[in-house]
């Protein structure tokens, strides 16, 4: 470049698009059809979340579609409708794969169906990872590229999938009278999803996997005994206190798991290459935004449930936990010798895992004490079962 265009003022986007518009560089967006498509103006995309309107998991799906559409000062345009606005919760996947959908927000484990290993991102104790232990093996320990391995052996090769947010242990569930025993969930009517639909089912209930916004209408209906769902603030939201006042807090069903972001392969491979960094810098700051609020809305509405709904809360216990653990150990082994995959992936999280966990223990000092110390016995600590 010489020293005189050097020089010259750098034309600004808008103006670029109006000269292209006009043939003054049609030769160049010839050779970009993305350029040539942004002439008439922003890129629009409209996804579907698998989450109702009123949920904060929808709020977080905004969430992530305002940074993004800010951050490429309204060159994209993300447009997220709730879950059944377009297809099912449970067929997100697949209509984003088509493009019927450009693009949504969910969970692997809602692909259990297709392929039980999708799960092992949403399902048990993860070798006793935390959700943020677990994205950090997706991105660092070689997860990101076995899930497209897994997504590609099941003919899904048109989906650019982000893993973010990592969640809050969730409760054992909501329930009609508290559980003290493994043998309580013996013939108990149970909703939940991904691989813990094979825990549950071992110890003995009848497991029903419904999508978020048809839970409670169920429970209300008799047609299931008992539910879990997510977190304080999602449960309050969808009316969980309405047909149950007792949950179980702490299991390890769920206690690591990340929601993903789907966007339409070929679309997002035609998106500009900047455009394309902005939204995977936009996931990550979504992920830290969005673990900061759960922690500020969980605790407001785990306060709210018991003074204002009126909700017991229990410890689950020991027994049950451990009866988990054992049943999980076996699920993995069975899992593990009919699907190869399966297995490659339990044992690239287990590696990972013995390291980052034992750093973990080792590193980190037990904020009880200091909790004890700071505010005594807390009232609203849950009771043991």
């Amino acid at each position: 470049m010489s020293d005189t265009k050097q020089t010259e003022q750098k034309p600004s986007r808008r103006k670029f698009l109006a000269a292209a518009a006009t043939g003054t560089v049609g030769a160049v967006a010839a050779g970009f059809p993305m350029i040539a498509a942004a002439q008439a103006g922003p890129i629009s995309m409209r996804w579907q979340s698998t989450w109702p309107a009123k949920d904060i998991f929808h709020e977080y799906a905004l969430d992530f579609a305002k940074k993004v559409n800010d951050m490429t000062g309204g060159d994209l345009k993300i447009e997220v409708l709730p879950a059944g606005a377009v297809v099912p919760a449970f067929g997100l996947l697949e209509a984003v794969s088509k493009g019927t959908l450009d693009g949504g927000h969910g969970v692997l484990g809602y692909h259990y169906g297709k392929q039980n290993a999708l799960a092992l991102w949403n399902s048990g104790p993860a070798f006793g990872m935390d959700a943020n232990m677990l994205l950090a093996w997706h991105k660092y320990g070689g997860g990101a590229e076995l899930l497209a391995k897994l997504y590609a052996s099941i003919g899904i090769t048109t989906v650019q999938s982000f893993l973010y947010g990592p969640m809050a242990t969730q409760p054992l569930g909501w329930f009609k009278k508290p559980v003290t025993k493994p043998e309580d969930f013996k013939g108990l009517k149970f909703r939940t999803n991904g691989l813990a639909i094979d825990l549950f089912t071992a110890m003995g209930a009848a497991v029903n996997a419904l999508p978020g916004g048809e839970i409670v209408p169920a429970m209300d209906r008799g047609l299931l005994d008992a539910a879990e769902f997510n977190n304080a603030t999602s449960d309050r939201l969808l009316g969980f206190a309405d047909v149950s006042k007792v949950c179980m807090l702490q299991s390890y069903h769920q206690s690591a798991e990340t929601f993903e972001i789907m966007f339409n392969k070929p679309k997002y491979d035609a998106l500009p290459a900047k455009m394309r960094a902005i939204i995977a810098g936009a996931v990550e700051a979504a992920s830290a935004d969005m673990s900061w609020k759960a922690i500020d809305r969980y605790s407001k509405d785990y306060i709210e449930l018991q003074t204002k709904d009126k909700v017991k809360f229990y410890k689950t216990p020991d027994a049950v936990l451990q009866k988990q653990l054992t049943l999980w150990s076996d699920i993995m082994a069975k899992k593990s010798a009919e699907n190869p995959l399966f297995k490659e992936i339990a044992a690239s999280q287990r590696a990972f895992a013995e390291r980052a966990v034992k750093w973990d223990q080792d590193t980190y000092v037990s904020r009880r004490m200091a909790v004890s110390h700071f505010f005594g016995a807390k009232k609203a600590a849950p009771k043991k079962g």
